[in-house]
């Protein structure tokens, strides 16, 4: 069977027979913006139980029913990589949290720093752009995303065996490629700061840390969501999942 191009994240257990009840507007996206007819087959996914095949057996207004049938893929587990960032105005952190997903990136960490000027971030929206983000690139699940808190509160409780990737605007530190050659896979993290940087007391005290590797970004002052996303794509690809190939 070729495998459906809708894919969609539900929070019930999944398993062989049973029936699942879409959210309203889960329904009302697969009836009236996908237009998928009663027997079509759609995949499931929760976080928890792998990947399910489903057909459609039941549409109305506001409601949908799948029963499953198959499931074609297990769950298996994900990478182990965070993302610490100052909130950007609206638009910018949507694209972030976007594509933050599809890098792989399992948890999301807002932090307020000396400098940060956006206070109010709205989660319900994120987690809204995270689980699309899940649908559409095959993961098997949708990043956490935390409250925001202040970034000393974040540090005070860090796990010392996750490495934490600083993004360092100064020019102070070696080239991102240079400090990771060689770097082992494992717990990693990528903290970067607002669009006024980060203060200089807060850049002193973090690089004292013993779990702080400071990296430099290149010779041009990147955007924050750009500079997150830079920063990621080469931690991945030096020491993350991008080492193993895509399963089909």
């Amino acid at each position: 069977m070729t495998h459906p191009k809708t894919r969609l994240f539900v929070a019930t257990d999944l398993a062989g027979g049973l029936s699942v009840g879409l959210e309203p507007s889960q329904a009302h996206y697969v009836k009236s913006v996908l237009r998928i007819a009663p027997g079509s087959v759609v995949a499931l996914f929760n976080g928890r139980d792998g990947e399910w095949l489903g057909r459609v057996d039941g549409l109305g207004k506001g409601w949908c029913s799948v029963t499953l049938f198959e499931q074609s893929r297990r769950q298996e587990a994900s990478g182990d990589l965070w993302l610490v960032f100052a909130p950007v105005k609206r638009g910018r952190i949507d694209f972030l949290v976007e594509k933050a997903t599809e890098l792989g990136v399992a948890a999301l960490h807002p932090v307020h720093t000396r400098h940060t000027m956006v206070e109010r971030v709205n989660l319900e929206r994120l987690r809204v752009h995270a689980v699309e983000a899940a649908e559409q690139t095959e993961r098997l699940s949708v990043p956490e995303i935390a409250e925001p808190e202040p970034l000393e509160r974040l540090i005070a409780r860090w796990p010392a065996a996750r490495r934490l990737l600083l993004c360092d605007e100064s020019g102070a530190s070696p080239p991102i490629a240079e400090a990771l050659a060689g770097a082992a896979p494992g717990a990693w993290a990528v903290l970067v700061g607002p669009e006024g940087g980060f203060a200089e007391t807060e850049l002193d005290a973090l690089k004292k840390l013993p779990f702080v590797c400071p990296v430099g970004l290149g010779p041009r002052v990147l955007r924050t969501d750009t500079a997150a996303l830079a920063a990621l794509a080469v931690l991945q690809a030096l020491a993350g999942d991008w080492r193993a190939p895509r399963r089909r």
